[in-house]
């Protein structure tokens, strides 16, 4: 029960931050320009406004969200702000809808995100905040891996990366986002492509194959993501959608206020448990 409310805290927070795409820090633009060059084609049409939109969004370097995540059966609504000029730092607030008992067992849980772990307030009486270190995440399991290289090099414009990088990036018209007249496009990959494509480099071989295996056995066959961008070259919405044997997964992020003064403080030691080695009883401690 444990490792389930943690995996999904984490994507929670991970699919709100945006997907990291293969390539380097800056996203991964050009290679993927590259791929989906076309001579004029839509695709490319579409792959070079995408690479404008992310070079505008990246360099705001912080913006608030909100949104909902399902994963399986449960639900939950999400909102916080995050910054990602130095590595990626967040604070957030994860609600289950629709009466779900979700990852706070019916209550709200706050996280805070830093480059080197994840702080997860489950209410718990003594030490509310359990700690989940990346590096020890990464070490459990090819999924936790994953899970390290996504929220240390994540920001908004990895998604963007990711639908241009796959060379299948289309134009998909324009709607009213919030009161944004935005340009919506979209991409559909396959779960061969879905792993290599999610990781940077920093994620080994090994990991990526057993990543591959895991989505396999899941029965995850393919994921959408779909982009909608401002008339000012910002990402306004982005939305993630797979099936799987589980249940698939589906999230809604919307972005705004970016350049946003983003403040993030790690919870005081005396505050803070190693969520690693808490083991079951700890979940089992929650306050009320």
């Amino acid at each position: 029960m444990r490792t389930a409310r943690i995996t999904a805290v984490v994507a929670g927070i991970v699919m709100m931050a945006g997907l990291t795409a293969c390539g380097d820090k800056d996203g991964g633009g050009k290679a993927g320009g590259d791929k989906a060059a076309g001579g004029g084609s839509p695709v490319q049409a579409a792959a070079a406004a995408l690479r404008t939109a992310a070079e505008k969004t990246g360099a705001k370097t912080s913006a608030k969200f909100d949104g909902t995540n399902r994963l399986g059966k449960v639900t939950m609504s999400v909102k916080g702000a995050m910054d990602w000029s130095e590595g990626i730092r967040a604070q957030a607030e994860m609600s289950p809808q629709g009466g779900a008992a979700g990852p706070g067992g019916g209550k709200p849980v706050k996280t805070v995100t830093t480059p080197e772990a994840v702080y997860v307030n489950f209410g718990l009486r003594d030490k509310p905040w359990l700690k989940y270190d990346y590096n020890a995440m990464a070490k459990q399991s090819a999924l936790g891996a994953l899970m390290k290289d996504q929220a240390q090099n994540n920001n908004p414009t990895r998604a963007m990366a990711l639908v241009i990088a796959s060379g299948k990036a289309e134009k998909a018209g324009t709607e009213d986002v919030r009161g944004v007249r935005a340009t919506h496009y979209t991409a559909t990959y396959e779960v061969g492509e879905l792993a290599r494509m999610q990781a940077s480099r920093n994620l080994s071989q090994k990991d990526l194959k057993a990543l591959e295996e895991t989505l396999k056995k899941n029965g995850t066959t393919s994921q959408t993501i779909d982009l909608w961008i401002g008339p000012d070259n910002l990402l306004v919405k982005k939305t993630e959608k797979s099936q799987s044997d589980l249940g698939g997964s589906e999230s809604t992020a919307f972005y705004s206020d970016y350049g946003t003064k983003v403040t993030v403080q790690e919870p005081p030691a005396s505050q803070t448990t190693d969520g690693g080695k808490a083991g079951a009883g700890a979940a089992g401690g929650l306050a009320g």
